[in-house]
């Protein structure tokens, strides 16, 4: 008998001597054993109803939050010939530091004066287009030298006609006048004439007067014909050199706007020319500037992808890789689709980076050792190509701890974006179901985590 209970019951045997059994206890081990038992036990169960923090995993790499910050290659803006090599990898240069020097490989680049020539090319053109302009003002004030001569001109060939017009008004009343005088006189000759032949009532004497007369009158009736006649003719010979006024005038001013329009055509080739020369003369001078590679900021070279002296690059190629100093760092973690709905901006990411001791309970964060702060800045709205959604993590303002600074680019990280708290019994049977995590409010909603400006 193994006598576990504690009641005796060699007292009640009687009759049979039983020596062994009084020899017999209970273990002390045993009784200890089932106290353990029983106390795990009991600590097991109110572990159950400890709280514990939801999360959701991911891995990921160190990385810059700007783009600026991230590793970038350095190309060359121009094809050329590698002379000379300024840096070396690993060195910290600065912002227009001389990186490479390139030579041209391109013939029509080749004078070493070419930028006097070109400078030599506008300076000619310049001279002809200000000779141009100085041509233009030219025939622009003979242009209004002849206008104002076609004017005067016809204003006094104007009041030539207005006088003539008068003229030959004035001249035909006086042929008018002198046709009735001729009229009358010839009247008055045949009566005379009549009285003189057939009663002789008159003298010859008066006859003959009569007879001048009337010679008189036909004299300054011819003589006021003659002169309507030149009046007339003075009025078309005036009217005539109007038209011929205006002819010789227009074709003056038409050449001269011709000439005008050739100068104008050739002030704006001329212009278009020296805008080609002076573009020219622009892009040679920055292409020289190429020529001199420079580091566009602050950082380290980690790789030149070319070698040697003498070798040849093409146009854009990737010459340098180099590292922006002084990076505000992030951390660039990979989550499931199926956990992205539950992450906001602003929720709480605790971090363990790989080569730094950690020890972490992802639902007890406050007990983790070795593991850094950090908060949640981005969530891409486009999946990776492995299916998962990138979101960027920076470090927490509050933290005290600030990130590691042996830190560098490409690191590997392991995240846990940090949710709600649940207790652990829960937790377990979440799990065990494999139902996704719970959240009390939805990311955005009144009381849930605001994003961080």
């Amino acid at each position: 008998m193994l006598n576990i209970s504690k009641e005796k019951i060699e007292k009640n045997i009687t009759g049979v001597p039983l020596s062994s059994l009084y020899t017999l206890s209970t273990p002390q081990n045993g009784r200890v054993l089932a106290r353990w038992i029983v106390g795990i036990s009991l600590f097991l169960f109110l572990c159950l109803f400890l709280p514990w923090q939801q999360n959701i995993n991911g891995t990921g790499i160190v990385t810059a939050l700007s783009p600026q910050d991230r590793p970038q290659t350095i190309h060359s803006a121009i094809p050329g010939r590698i002379v000379e090599w300024r840096i070396q990898e690993g060195q910290f240069v600065n912002e227009g530091d001389t990186l490479l020097v390139l030579t041209e490989i391109k013939d029509e680049y080749f004078d070493p004066l070419i930028l006097t020539r070109l400078q030599e090319q506008l300076d000619a053109k310049r001279q002809s287009i200000n000779a141009t302009k100085d041509q233009i003002v030219a025939i622009k004030k003979q242009l209004e030298a002849l206008k104002d001569g076609l004017n005067f001109s016809l204003q006094k060939l104007n009041n030539k006609v207005i006088q003539a017009k008068l003229k030959v008004a004035s001249d035909s009343i006086d042929f008018e006048a002198f046709k009735v005088d001729y009229a009358i006189a010839e009247l008055q000759f045949n009566r005379y004439k009549t009285l003189y032949e057939n009663d002789g009532l008159i003298s010859q004497t008066d006859f003959e007067r009569r007879k001048l007369k009337l010679q008189e009158t036909l004299a300054k009736k011819i003589s006021g014909q003659n002169k309507f006649v030149t009046t007339k003719n003075e009025l078309l010979n005036a009217k005539i050199e109007l038209s011929s006024i205006q002819a010789e005038y227009g074709d003056k001013i038409s050449k001269a706007e011709s000439d005008l329009g050739s100068k104008l055509g050739y002030l704006a080739e001329a212009e278009s020319e020296f805008s080609k020369l002076t573009n020219k003369y622009a892009s040679v001078s920055i292409r020289i500037d190429n020529y001199h590679l420079l580091a566009p900021q602050d950082g380290y070279i980690v790789k030149a992808l070319k070698a040697g002296i003498g070798e040849t690059i093409k146009e854009g190629e990737a010459i340098f890789t180099i590292q922006p100093d002084s990076p505000k760092m992030a951390v660039e973690l990979y989550v499931r689709a199926m956990d992205v709905p539950l992450i906001a901006k602003g929720r709480k990411v605790r971090l363990e980076f790989d080569g730094w001791p950690a020890l972490q309970f992802s639902g007890w964060p406050s007990v983790s050792v070795g593991t850094f702060g950090a908060e949640v800045a981005v969530i891409d709205f486009v999946n990776s190509p492995s299916g998962e959604y990138r979101i960027l993590a920076i470090p927490e303002m509050e933290e005290s701890e600030a990130w590691p600074k042996q830190l560098r680019l490409g690191s590997g990280v392991y995240g846990w974006v940090m949710l709600d708290d649940v207790p652990v019994w829960y937790e377990i049977w979440r799990q065990l179901n494999g139902f996704p995590p719970s959240l009390k409010s939805e990311p955005g909603a009144p009381g849930a985590p605001k994003p961080k400006k």
